[in-house]
C-alpha cells in the first residue's frame, strides 16, 4: 500500500514524489502503522519496485493489501498525481470507516464526492455491485477504471468484452456509453466507446487513446463520442455467427435454431431487417440477431397492416422471453437507468426508417407493411439490394 500513519498521527503518502534519501532518513526515525488495522507496517525502498508500505507476516489485513500488484500501485499513484496536477482535492487510499470501504482515490470535483477504483484483477460481479451500491448510497459517484491490459481488440473495430468488463460501462451526461481504462506502463488512457455487441462477447467499438498529460478529468468523464458503425462490416459478422452457430451450436443457440425450424424459417434466409445494430443492444447479453428474431416471431409476425405495436406488447414479449431465459439482461451497476425497452424502441425506430412501421406516439407504432420473408437465395439477394437502398444507419451511441 502507499499510505501509512506515524506514531504522532501524521499521514505519509507515497503517491507524492519523495526522494529515496528523504524516505531512508524518515524510516530511521519513525515507526509506521496501517491506517485501517493499526498494525505496524514496513517501509519498502527497493530499487526495482515502487516505494510502498507492507504489512508484517501474519498481519490482520495483510492478505487484502498484499494482493495489490506493482502495476496496480503504480497505476493509482499516477492517477492520484494526475488529479493533484489539476488542483483537484484528492486522498490516496482513503479509508471511509463509516461504510468500511477504501477507494483507491477519493476526490472532490464540482461540489461532488467521487470514489475512484483502479481495477487490475477480476473480482466477482456481486462484490463489484456491492461496492458500487455502497458508494452511491453514501453520496459518492463511483468511477471504476479498468486496467488497459484487460482490453483486447481482435481487430481495429472489434473488441472482445466479458460480463466483468461490461460492469465498467458508464455514461456521459448526454447518455453516451463508454468504458474507461488506463495503462501505467505507457501513461495512457484508453476509452472504449460506440460499443455495439453482435454476440455475447464480441462487439464493434471504437477506442480513443490519450496520454495522461494531455487529458483532464472533464475529458475522462465526458468524452466526445460519435463514431457511426460500418454496416457492411456488421453484416459480415452477422453472416459469420450464423454459420458458426450452425456448425458449433451452444445450448442457447440450439434452442434458437429449433425455434427458427419450428417457425418454418431458414437461418440463412432471414430478412435483413432482423439482426440490425442498435445503440443500446448492449443492455442485453443476448445477440441482437436472437432477440430481434424473437421480437419478430412474438409481435411483428402476428400483426396485420394498420395494427398497433404498443409498450404493453413490448413488455409482454420481454417478460415471456426473460422467464424462459431465452433473452438475458446485462448487469450494468454504474448506470442509473438501463431499461432494455430502450433497445427495442431503437429497433422500431429503424424499422420506421425502412417504411415497415410508423410512429404514432412515443411508444406506440402502427404496422404499415409485413416484413418480406425470402424463400430462396435469389429472393434473399434481391431483398438485400432493396434493403441497402433504404437503410442508412445513423447510430448515436
Amino acid at each position: 500500500m502507499l499510505t501509512a500513519i506515524t506514531k504522532m498521527g501524521n499521514r505519509i503518502c507515497l503517491g507524492l514524489d519523495y526522494q529515496k534519501d528523504t524516505l531512508l532518513n524518515l524510516r530511521c526515525k519513525e515507526e509506521f502503522f496501517c491506517p485501517v488495522c493499526g498494525e505496524s507496517v514496513l517501509l519498502k525502498l527497493g530499487d526495482q519496485r515502487i516505494f510502498h508500505f507492507a504489512h508484517k507476516q501474519g498481519g490482520v489485513c495483510r492478505d487484502f493489501f498484499e494482493n495489490e500488484s506493482i502495476y496496480h500501485m503504480e497505476g493509482k499513484r499516477q492517477l492520484y498525481q494526475w488529479l493533484l496536477k489539476q488542483k483537484i482535492p484528492s486522498v490516496l487510499e482513503y479509508n471511509d470507516k463509516e461504510i468500511q470501504q477504501r477507494p483507491d482515490i477519493m476526490f472532490q470535483f464540482n461540489g461532488r464526492k467521487y470514489a475512484l477504483e483502479y481495477q487490475c484483477s477480476t473480482i466477482t460481479e456481486s462484490i463489484f455491485i456491492k461496492r458500487t451500491n455502497s458508494y452511491l448510497q453514501n453520496g459518492y459517484i463511483p468511477i471504476w477504471i479498468l486496467s488497459s491490459s484487460q482490453i483486447h481488440f481482435k481487430r481495429k473495430n472489434c473488441v472482445s468484452l466479458s460480463n466483468f468488463q461490461y460492469l465498467f460501462l458508464r455514461t456521459t451526461s448526454s447518455g453516451k456509453l463508454f468504458i474507461p481504462s488506463y495503462c501505467p506502463e505507457i501513461h495512457q488512457f484508453q476509452i472504449v466507446e460506440s460499443i455495439i455487441p453482435f454476440s455475447t462477447k464480441n462487439a464493434f467499438a471504437h477506442h480513443s487513446l490519450y496520454q495522461i498529460k494531455n487529458i483532464g478529468l472533464n475529458d475522462l468523464l465526458e468524452p466526445q463520442i460519435n463514431y457511426p458503425i460500418d454496416f457492411s462490416s456488421w453484416n459480415r459478422e452477422i453472416d459469420k455467427i450464423k454459420l458458426n452457430w450452425t456448425i458449433h451450436p451452444s445450448r442457447q443457440h440450439k434452442s434458437f435454431l429449433n425455434e427458427i425450424y419450428n417457425s418454418h424459417l431458414n437461418l440463412f434466409l432471414l430478412p435483413p431487417e432482423i439482426g440490425l445494430p442498435v445503440p443500446h443492444t448492449l443492455y442485453f447479453q443476448t445477440s441482437p440477431l436472437i432477440w430481434q428474431l424473437y421480437f419478430y416471431l412474438d409481435i411483428i409476425s402476428s400483426k396485420n397492416p394498420n395494427d398497433f405495436i404498443t409498450l404493453e406488447d413490448i413488455n409482454f414479449f420481454l417478460k415471456k422471453r426473460i422467464a424462459r431465459k431465452e433473452i438475458m439482461y446485462r448487469t450494468l451497476p454504474q448506470l442509473e437507468r438501463s431499461n432494455p425497452v430502450v433497445a427495442i424502441l431503437e429497433y422500431l425506430f429503424q424499422l420506421e426508417q425502412l417504411g415497415i412501421i410508423t410512429r404514432k406516439r412515443e411508444t406506440t407504432f402502427q404496422l404499415k407493411r409485413k416484413i418480406f420473408i425470402p424463400k430462396s437465395n435469389r429472393e434473399i439477394e434481391e431483398a438485400k439490394v432493396l434493403f441497402y437502398q433504404k437503410y442508412q444507419p445513423i447510430l448515436s451511441i
